[in-house]
């Protein structure tokens, strides 16, 4: 099977899309979300990996980032590191936002199953996808890696508890991670196992000994985890 890539700007957001070419109809689609000061081109390989699994692959320019760039963005992402966290929070939401109008707008256009609807993101992009478990009712299924619930400031995601129960969640944390931290995602987990005992729709996996650059090994394991939950809960 090949991988058709196509460049699109859906709802006003850039897009990288990813297809398989024998595609028949409209396919489980997966919103893929980079991480903070890069842009939908560096996962590529990860969207022709979930094109090759048999999904539509949406790899999303969060706002702020690639077509849409900030013009100052290298500056805010070197600043100290509280100021570079609020720009990145900042930025999170706002793709988080756009979230139900892009989910919509490919649906519409007949790329995408309104009724299997995944979201994946890293790092920043992970923080994404907490927000976006809860601004877009439609999503599925979704996998956190290397991301956060629980922001600083403003209404952070972990407040809302009630908004993850509806959806099958996967956070993928690294035990070391220094610049995103494990502690917030495994109790977000704890919470809501707690809360719902014997759900299969909340897993949590800490891979030991990673960092937040993590190695190729700790990188194929996250990927692997992703492919199997999203196709879990999504084919």
């Amino acid at each position: 099977m090949s991988t058709i890539f196509q460049t699109r700007t859906i709802a006003g957001v850039p897009l990288l899309l990813a297809m398989p070419d024998d595609a028949a109809g409209p396919l489980p689609a997966v919103l893929w979300f980079h991480g903070f000061g890069v842009d939908k081109e560096t996962h590529r390989k990860e969207l022709r990996q979930l094109a090759e699994a048999g999904f539509v692959a949406v790899g999303v320019d969060a706002a702020g980032h690639g077509a849409r760039r900030l013009p100052d963005l290298d500056a805010r992402q070197a600043a100290p590191h509280a100021q570079a966290l609020r720009t990145m929070i900042e930025l999170a939401w706002r793709t988080a936002d756009e979230v139900p109008a892009l989910v919509r707008g490919l649906v519409e256009e007949g790329l995408a199953d309104g009724g299997r609807i995944g979201v994946t993101g890293v790092s920043m992009g992970g923080y994404v996808v907490y927000a976006a478990v809860l601004t877009e009712p439609a999503i599925r299924a979704a996998v956190s890696i290397l991301g956060s619930p629980e922001w600083p400031e403003g209404d952070s995601p972990h407040r809302h508890l009630d908004g993850f129960r509806r959806t099958a969640l996967l956070s993928v944390t690294a035990e070391r991670d220094e610049n995103v931290p494990p502690a917030a995602a495994r109790e977000l987990h704890r919470r809501l196992a707690e809360a719902e005992p014997d759900s299969a729709m909340h897993r949590y996996v800490e891979l030991p000994g990673a960092v937040h650059l993590m190695s190729e090994e700790h990188w194929n394991r996250a990927m692997d985890e992703t492919l199997r939950w999203l196709s879990l809960h999504l084919r």
